[in-house]
């Protein structure tokens, strides 16, 4: 049967990242996209003009209309809109059993515009406690509590490396008892990487609901990414959206 997956996130006018992206993604690997909007933006690749976050109530209606007539294989968690909507969406989450969930704790836009305030930070922490997995950046992770949120909220953390210096890129996996294992490879030289961070949770949350192992899903969603990065379209005057490799193998 075709993997479920389910994406609570924002949507991005411009079509690099967040919803659109995601969607983009899980269609490539083989799933089915499902989405609850957590907030409307204008955006596009020289930053986010607005923001305009979807009431609580109607993410929550948008999650129960998918998980009770659809059903759901995997969770992939973006932009989350308020501190409001990231606790009420944990207490929906945590009636769910046996159902993988990846974080990508969205803090800041590729552009550099904020799209979390400190409540909303302050309330990932529900977030965390729920996730197969957490997805940040180098900023992202300092400001969450570095390596030690593995361990403090029992799940596993995925430390790109993509805002680090030098001409190699490391991406660190972290389990509760430590690190696990990690993946390096040569930076790609280019401008057009928004929508990176979305584009590898789905990809990740995606195998996960195909019945991958984390660490064959995670591989999989870096390819992925990095045969993305090689065909972006040089769309707009800033960071542009990746492209779409359409001859990516899913079930290389």
């Amino acid at each position: 049967m075709t993997a479920r997956i389910l994406i609570i996130a924002g949507s991005d006018s411009g079509g690099g990242a967040g919803i659109q992206a995601d969607i983009k993604v899980v269609t490539m690997l083989g799933g089915h996209a499902m989405t609850a909007i957590t907030a409307i933006t204008a955006q596009n690749t020289l930053g986010v003009q607005a923001v305009h976050p979807v009431p609580t109530d109607m993410v929550l209606a948008q999650m129960d209309s998918c998980i009770g007539d659809i059903g759901v294989d995997a969770i992939k968690i973006g932009m989350i809109g308020s501190a409001q909507t990231a606790s009420a969406v944990a207490d929906r989450l945590a009636v769910l059993k046996g159902v993988p969930i990846v974080f990508d704790p969205v803090m800041v836009a590729t552009s550099g515009a904020a799209l979390a305030d400190g409540a909303t930070i302050a309330a990932f922490e529900s977030l965390m406690t729920l996730a197969t997995l957490v997805t940040p950046n180098i900023p992202e992770l300092q400001s969450l509590g570095g390596d030690a949120i593995a361990a403090r909220f029992g799940t596993h953390i995925l430390a790109k490396g993509g805002h680090g210096e030098g001409p190699m890129l490391t991406d660190r996996l972290i389990g509760p008892s430590g690190q696990i294992s990690d993946w390096r490879d040569a930076r790609i030289d280019t401008p057009h990487t928004h929508g990176t961070g979305c584009t590898l949770a789905s990809a990740i949350a995606t195998g996960l609901g195909q019945g991958l192992s984390l660490a064959d899903a995670i591989e999989r969603g870096r390819a992925y990414v990095r045969q993305a990065l090689d065909c972006a379209p040089g769309l707009g005057g800033g960071h542009g959206p990746m492209g779409v490799p359409y001859g990516f193998r899913a079930h290389a």
